[in-house]
């Protein structure tokens, strides 16, 4: 199958990916302009985006009985919900105004991550063949692209409420096209639902892997373009080549993932991406031109960008296949935590070490996926069915 079928099979869910990642891009560009806007420290910052992210958990949380609740709809409410939450971050001028914005924001574009997913998921059990990758490099370069514009808009003094508001348009424009039936059954999942004879520490590890994965992506998404400005001057254009250009490399490193696998193992795969993300924020964090800074931001995108789906992959290879929908469920879960929480841990870390340091203790973390997960992966994954990792 080519990626033009493969497009086709999952365009639906496919266009919530990539206003999702539009609504993030431009906010990861104007967020040098939402902080000074709100009059925000840094680790008052973090602290607002620490309370958007347990509206996001909270939100995520619930999301199965929304989509059952919603049915064909459920996308639709989701996306329309996102819209109207992202106006509000370009328009905060107050911490607790900020807050209550990312608290709307971070919870209706979890709520929708979930839902959307899953009904990817329905799609590719129908289809026979592989989509998430294609879907989440979608996201990634949808992604790039609005954070150049943005930047771009944010140079000429454009404020972020406009930038919002175009997406959110655009977004409106496209959603009646995001209804779906949903048309796989769940009746299978009544033996496992509840979890017996799942490893918890295999669980708990490929848990880690994408937490630590989720939270380098976001924490680099949010930060990136005030490390430009801030350490090494770069104008607002210059600024949101950061996030841009992660966007782009973890589009590439994902559509390259699935070929990968035919090559190495999942668990070669995850330590030299642990290895080469941790590599690239600490070059980021010190280097001292913007030109090996985005270097840097590329190389942090590369390797984090198949962390979440390699590791999925991985415990699907490894478990029984009536145990693999329940433990995929947890590992996300999990692994969508350090997606909210990496911008606001970014930011206390930023405001008591500054931000390089603060990338530095990122990429520590990064190296754990190399040097001590996937080594703790590959023994607990021993008790499932033999896999060569």
């Amino acid at each position: 199958m080519s990626i033009r079928d493969d497009i086709i099979a999952s365009r639906i869910p496919a266009r919530a990916f990539i206003a999702m990642g539009m609504f993030w891009g431009v906010f990861g560009a104007y967020v040098p302009w939402i902080k000074a806007q709100a009059g925000l420290n840094d680790a008052d910052f973090g602290l607002a985006l620490l309370f958007g992210a347990a509206g996001a958990v909270g939100a995520m949380w619930i999301a199965p009985k929304v989509d059952r609740g919603l049915g064909a709809y459920a996308m639709v409410g989701g996306a329309v919900a996102m819209v109207a939450a992202f106006i509000l971050p370009g328009l905060a001028n107050s911490w607790a105004f900020f807050a209550l914005a990312m608290l709307l924001a971070m919870g209706t574009s979890g709520l929708l991550d979930v839902i959307m997913n899953a009904r990817l998921s329905g799609i590719e059990v129908e289809a026979g063949r592989s989509l998430m990758n294609l879907n989440h490099a979608l996201y990634s370069f949808s992604y790039g692209v609005a954070a150049i514009g943005a930047g771009l808009m944010r140079e000429a003094g454009i404020p972020p409420i406009v930038c919002f508001a175009l997406i959110g348009l655009g977004t409106l424009i496209v959603t009646p096209g995001l209804r779906h039936e949903d048309k796989i059954s769940n009746s299978d999942e009544a033996g496992t639902r509840h979890g017996f004879g799942l490893s918890k520490p295999l669980l708990i590890c490929a848990g880690l892997v994408t937490l630590i994965g989720f939270m380098a992506e976001q924490a680099t998404e949010g930060w990136s373009a005030l490390h430009l400005e801030r350490s090494l001057g770069v104008g607002a254009a210059e600024g949101a080549m950061g996030p841009a250009i992660l966007g782009f490399t973890m589009g590439i490193g994902r559509l390259t993932g699935q070929v990968l696998t035919r090559f190495v193992s999942e668990g070669r795969a995850l330590q030299g991406a642990g290895a080469l993300a941790a590599l690239g924020a600490v070059l980021a964090a010190w280097a001292p031109t913007p030109a090996l800074v985005y270097m840097g931001f590329a190389v942090i995108g590369f390797g984090v960008s198949i962390t979440a789906p390699m590791t999925l992959v991985w415990i699907a290879k490894t478990l029984p296949a009536g145990q693999r929908s329940l433990a995929i469920s947890r590992v996300v879960l999990v692994g969508y935590t350090g997606f909210f929480i990496g911008p606001p841990l970014m930011g206390f870390l930023a405001q008591a070490f500054g931000l390089p340091m603060a990338f530095t203790i990122l990429g520590a973390l990064l190296a754990l996926i190399a040097i001590v997960l996937v080594p703790a992966l590959r023994f607990f994954a021993r008790g499932g069915q033999p896999v060569q990792t």
